[in-house]
């Protein structure tokens, strides 16, 4: 087991050769279609992997409540990624999509790939889903 690192997150990118970049923050970050999908460590020391799907779709303000039953509506029905409402500062609102795994006592490479995957994939799919909805 080893410790979770961006270097480790990082080799499992490079390993399906998907290209990214380490934000300002030094998160890690790439672009999956139109969607931006963030890799967080999180946790006093970086042991909680974040893998946040930041779903290209922009919604009005006055889509909040539809757009919280249909979060509570996939929340139920699925196990990943979960997802939420975000209204951003100047009204506009996105579709949030996470799927977290604490790794206090370590992860293989194989494991964090698994996670990778599941990450991408899972906010891809509600990404995808978005793009369909009509409210």
């Amino acid at each position: 087991m080893l410790p979770l690192t961006n270097e480790l997150i990082a080799g499992v990118l490079d390993g399906h050769g998907y290209a990214f970049a380490q934000d300002a923050d030094g998160d890690l970050v790439g672009r999956w279609d139109d969607n931006l999908i963030y890799f967080f460590r999180l946790g006093r020391a970086g042991e909680v992997l974040q893998i946040r799907t930041l779903a290209s779709r922009v919604f009005a303000i006055d889509d909040v409540l539809p757009l919280y039953g249909f979060c509570n509506g996939w929340n139920q029905d699925k196990l990943w990624p979960k997802a939420f409402v975000h209204v951003n500062d100047d009204g506009t609102v996105r579709v949030i999509g996470e799927v977290v795994a604490d790794l206090e006592h370590g992860v293989t490479p194989d494991q964090l790939d698994q996670l990778v995957a599941c990450g991408i994939s899972s906010g891809c799919q509600l990404a995808d889903t978005l793009e369909r909805l009509t409210l």
